[in-house]
């Protein structure tokens, strides 16, 4: 199971790093589009649906499973620490669960969105050309797999653990 999740490190540390570029990329983007929309009078074409479907979708669901690997993801706060050790423990593996089978749900559909938009050929109109879109759409599916693997991988290390004390 540990080398599972050990393995599991390089999609995570490479869709953080991924995020970490698309931010710093979006950035630079902006910063030259106002540049020159007020140096120039010559903004660069389609950066609002380039920063839109592109950048801020890697941003927002590109680090997902390194945010579970590091216990970032959402957690019962409220109730922690207001029973036992065992009690904060199966309650960390009840929020686990609910959040597997949300993400779940998430990456399913988002999957059959991927799918219909990738078939499609789904486009938008930026400006006078018309952008691609359809392949970030594929980033909410293996954002969200990643996470749910991760996560599952995750319990079931912390009660085969947790059962052999």
């Amino acid at each position: 199971m540990n080398r599972l999740l050990a393995w599991l490190q390089k999609p995570i540390d490479l869709l953080l790093w991924l995020s970490l570029a698309a931010g710093f990329l979006m950035m630079m983007h902006v910063t030259i589009d106002v540049a020159s929309r007020y140096l120039f009078n010559r903004p660069l074409e389609g950066t609002t649906e380039i920063v839109a479907a592109f950048y801020m979708v890697v941003v927002a669901y590109g680090p997902w499973a390194w945010l579970a690997r590091h216990d970032r993801h959402i957690v019962a706060g409220v109730f922690q620490r207001i029973g036992s050790p065992r009690f904060d423990f199966w309650l960390e593996i009840a929020v686990k669960l609910l959040t597997i089978v949300y993400v779940s749900v998430f990456t399913y559909q988002t999957f059959l969105a991927a799918v219909q938009r990738t078939r499609a050929g789904e486009v938008w109109l930026a400006g006078t050309m018309y952008l691609p879109v359809w392949p970030s759409r594929w980033m909410l599916p293996i954002a969200g797999g990643l996470m749910v693997i991760y996560l599952l991988l995750r319990v079931l290390s912390d009660v085969a653990r947790r059962t052999q004390r």
